[in-house]
């Protein structure tokens, strides 16, 4: 068969790539996707001062006594709506991880759930943390995900939380190898310039113990409309990226900040208000394909006293809500919190599993089926099931049965591009 002609040279195409050439620098460094490690369903925080290494565990077993008194894990499962077979599943995976792995991520806090109690009472805190951060971990009761929060970059507390800060990264450097799972919050953030501040003070902290650049990633909480909506008409929050390549982690909503930022009034601030939901669309489009993650916010209304099973329905709701909108992480402020977390969370995956993963098999096979699966759908088929197996929900087992794929291909048809670039 002869080669058809075309009509544009060789050179037409090289002055393309040309005028091209920013654009793909930018898609190549700004926009390198998920890099497919887990993602923690929620992060705790607890007062700085009130961390143990046992702390985990003690959450854990609190959840379990909780559960216990109100009639099992199961009964949990109806009252957010199971059926008896799914409810059972379920339940017996939230008791094995409440039981293992109660916690995912833990902040330790120094901010709104610390306060001021003065320079030499918090210096003492954060050089304790470390120390606590550190023995934990390496006695293995330490979450996979763990670090601190430390005060915001407004002028009255900046000086206040950079100490902290530094405080506690010398402390973690001179006790050896920072945590895997290390993580850092800045809170409160209005401007792209404190972010830029932060990515100087983590870059600092780098040279000064001798590790790596980029080693520090941080997380933003996006609390303020000023960093929704800029005073130039602009979103500042969609420059975060931008401004620091690849030292963000991740975005964090918080519900009543921003709220109240807002003048909501406080009987109706919720992670499902209208402001809510508007910030969180905005957070979502500003970090499409960065690779930094989301975190939804919290809700006060814990399950204690005479309201725990109201409160579990409500946070059951809210956090498979969260998980429909792409929000696959949240905020948990109490230890009765974590069964209706973790029993919300495995529901979705397994519900969600037996049609996701006979549409995977299909795509993979090239079969027949009654949806036509495009490869951006098969992969965000196959990051759905992968996130199920790294949460825990659904068994590599069970994913092999279904979709027909072992974890290694489930991994590459999620991130394709992390096996083209490891190639």
């Amino acid at each position: 068969m002869a080669v058809p002609e075309t009509s544009l040279t060789t050179a037409d195409l090289a002055r393309i790539d040309g005028q091209l050439a920013d654009t793909d620098r930018l898609l190549e460094q700004n926009y390198p996707g998920d890099d497919g490690s887990r993602q923690p369903v929620h992060t705790v925080y607890v007062p700085a001062d009130r961390f143990t290494p046992s702390l985990a565990a003690d959450w854990g077993n609190q959840a379990l006594a909780t559960a216990a008194a109100h009639g099992g894990l199961a009964r949990l499962g109806s009252l957010l709506g199971q059926d008896a077979d799914l409810a059972e599943a379920v339940a017996s995976r939230v008791e094995t991880k409440l039981g293992t792995e109660p916690i995912e991520d833990l902040r330790l806090d120094f901010e709104d759930g610390f306060g001021d109690r003065g320079d030499d009472a918090e210096d003492a805190a954060a050089v304790a943390a470390a120390s606590a951060v550190a023995a934990a971990v390496s006695a293995g009761s330490a979450p996979p995900f763990i670090g601190i929060r430390f005060k915001c970059f407004e002028a009255p507390t900046r000086a206040r939380g950079l100490r902290t800060l530094d405080l506690f990264v010398s402390g973690l450097a001179a006790a050896g190898e920072l945590p895997a799972g290390l993580v850092l919050t800045l809170p409160k953030v209005t401007t792209v310039a404190q972010v830029q501040a932060m990515d100087y003070a983590v870059s600092r902290l780098e040279e000064i113990h001798s590790l790596p650049a980029g080693r520090l990633r941080f997380e933003v909480q996006v609390e303020t409309p000023q960093l929704i909506l800029g005073p130039e008409g602009t979103s500042p929050v969609a420059q975060l990226p931008h401004a620091v390549p690849g030292r963000i982690s991740g975005l964090h909503y918080g519900t009543y900040d921003y709220s109240a930022s807002l003048q909501i009034s406080a009987e109706y601030q919720s992670m499902e208000h209208p402001v809510a939901d508007f910030a969180k669309e905005v957070m979502q489009l500003a970090v499409a394909g960065t690779g930094i993650r989301l975190s939804d916010g919290s809700t006060n209304i814990i399950p204690v006293g005479d309201n725990v099973e109201n409160a579990w329905q409500l946070h059951g709701r809210l956090v498979r809500r969260s998980l429909e909108r792409g929000f696959y992480q949240g905020w948990d402020l109490h230890p009765a919190q974590l069964p209706s977390r973790f029993a919300a969370t495995y529901a979705f995956y397994r519900q969600g599993l037996p049609a996701a993963a006979g549409r995977l098999r299909n795509y993979v096979e090239q079969t027949g089926g009654g949806v036509m699966d495009e490869p951006a759908t098969a992969r965000a088929l196959a990051a759905f099931v992968l996130r199920g197996v790294q949460c825990g929900a659904v068994g590599a087992e069970e994913v092999q049965a279904l979709a027909g794929v072992g974890l290694p291909q489930l991994t590459s048809l999620a991130h394709p591009r992390l096996t083209t670039t490891s190639k």
